[in-house]
């Protein structure tokens, strides 16, 4: 019996033993973490064991916290909802918590979902979602406010789709020029965009009027580059009302389209005013920016 015993402790010793996998993140230069495998093998390992993760419906990966089936199989946490049965064997979807595969999946890095867009980081998982949301490879969004354009394209597509589908959008050449916003007394929420291009690139520059409360409006003035952030952080802009013996000024670094104006409007982080400053400055119901583009 003893002999028994040891014989089934053994073997499942032997089930239980899962090879080394790398955890350090690659894509910066950085050697692999000394292991007795070498780095291709590693990679290779881990890459593996990452299509383990590989959901059958969406061919994205299952995360933690991982439920299965009856039978073991996994689906992602967005497409479960969507299904009456397990894609895999038409068995019952239940509640069940795959423990052992969530701390494998704490072990193997994951490539970005925008892998095939470019990107070559692999993650963590815990690392992954997050570095998805400003990853450099990620579609941008047409950059249009007020629009409720849902277009989506590379960097390279941004330009052209403004060109042909918002053919209403004023260019305007030079490093300092002034964007003219009509009719600013409108009722209601209100978009003006006019596009600048200097330093072999194009800005884009949006004045929105937002009404808080009734009665009461903000003006809210950005500059955002058709470009990558990597690109925004080489220049600066300055925003400026001139009126008689007033001058209102505002200098920030301009936003890429991948951020929006959304995220830096709410945060005030833009120049803002309401329609009794405006009125300081404006001319007839129209008011001038001046803008000023430079490199730092």
């Amino acid at each position: 019996m003893t002999d028994k015993l040891g014989y089934c402790f053994q073997a499942m010793n032997s089930v239980m033993q899962m090879p080394h996998v790398s955890c350090k993140r690659r894509g910066h230069g950085g050697s692999a973490a000394s292991s007795n495998l070498n780095p291709t093998s590693s990679s290779s390992t881990s890459g593996e064991l990452a299509s383990l993760f590989e959901c059958p419906v969406c061919f994205e990966y299952v995360l933690p916290p991982i439920l299965q089936c009856h039978s073991g199989h996994l689906v992602c946490q967005s497409c479960r909802p969507m299904l009456q049965c397990c894609p895999t064997c038409r068995g019952p979807l239940g509640n069940i918590r795959n423990l052992a595969m969530e701390k494998v999946a704490t072990t193997v890095d994951f490539p970005c979902k925008f892998a095939s867009s470019g990107c070559k980081l692999t993650l963590l998982y815990s690392e992954k979602i997050e570095h998805e949301e400003v990853c450099e490879f990620r579609p941008y969004q047409c950059p249009c406010p007020g629009a409720l354009c849902k277009w989506e394209g590379s960097l390279e597509q941004v330009m052209p789709h403004l060109l042909n589908s918002h053919k209403s959008i004023t260019t305007l050449q030079g490093e300092d020029i002034v964007f003219l916003a009509t009719d600013i007394n409108l009722p209601g929420a209100v978009d003006w965009v006019m596009m600048q291009e200097c330093f072999n690139h194009n800005f884009m520059l949006v004045l929105e009027k937002q009404e808080k409360i009734e009665g009461y409006q903000q003006f809210f003035a950005i500059v955002q580059l058709i470009g990558s952030r990597r690109q925004a952080e080489n220049f600066a802009y300055r925003l400026e009302l001139n009126g008689t013996k007033r001058r209102l000024t505002w200098e920030a670094t301009p936003r890429s389209i991948h951020e929006g104006v959304s995220s830096a409007i709410f945060n005030s982080d833009c120049l803002v005013f309401d329609t009794s400053m405006a009125k300081l400055f404006a001319d007839n119901g129209n008011l001038g920016i001046n803008v000023t583009i430079s490199m730092v």
